[in-house]
């Protein structure tokens, strides 16, 4: 991420940029990031169209719809939706992503990017299987399978907390059980 572009931008707005040490090729996936990304039930997945245009897409799920293969590869079942099929078409052309994950509530963000691929789900039912709950496989149509290149954790200075209702729910439910008795 780290491009001349960047360093330049850095020297311009800062007076230098430090150089970074030499990265692998790619990183592998800990058990932290691994058990950061079972738990989210949602996240935002960057494309790039042929004609050089962002597309930024929101996905969600069941908390840990999307799966650690191995310490680099992650999937998700992919379900019949608006069939516009943005993202599917821009990684034919483009197979470049970026994945968004945060957790709200304790301000922590998770950035990934990596080279995606989908597949057809009919030609993989053995994946189905491993990605989707069984009463959901038969919506399958797609599967989204990303070689991670590389993450970064990023920094929580300015996540406003947010919490879904379910997580309210658990915070206030003591407090009115308690008010009912």
């Amino acid at each position: 991420m780290f491009t001349p572009s960047v360093a330049a931008a850095q020297k311009h707005f800062y007076g230098g940029s430090q150089p970074l040490p030499a990265a692998p090729k790619r990183d592998a996936l800990t058990d932290d990031e691994r058990d950061f990304i079972r738990t989210r039930d949602s996240f935002y997945m960057a494309t790039v169209s042929e004609d050089g245009w962002p597309y930024l897409q929101h996905r969600g799920g069941p908390p840990g719809f999307l799966h650690a293969l191995d310490a680099h590869t992650l999937a998700f079942a992919d379900y019949k939706g608006n069939r516009q099929l943005l993202s599917t078409g821009n990684l034919a052309a483009n197979d470049r992503v970026a994945l968004f994950l945060m957790d709200y509530p304790h301000r922590t963000r998770l950035k990934i990017l990596g080279h995606a691929r989908v597949e057809d789900a009919r030609q993989r039912p053995e994946l189905v299987s491993q990605l989707a709950a069984p009463d959901a496989r038969r919506g399958v149509e797609r599967l989204f399978l990303i070689d991670v290149v590389s993450f970064d954790w990023n920094c929580s200075q300015h996540i406003t907390p947010r919490y879904t209702a379910a997580e309210i729910e658990s915070l206030i439910g003591p407090l009115t059980q308690r008010e009912q008795q």
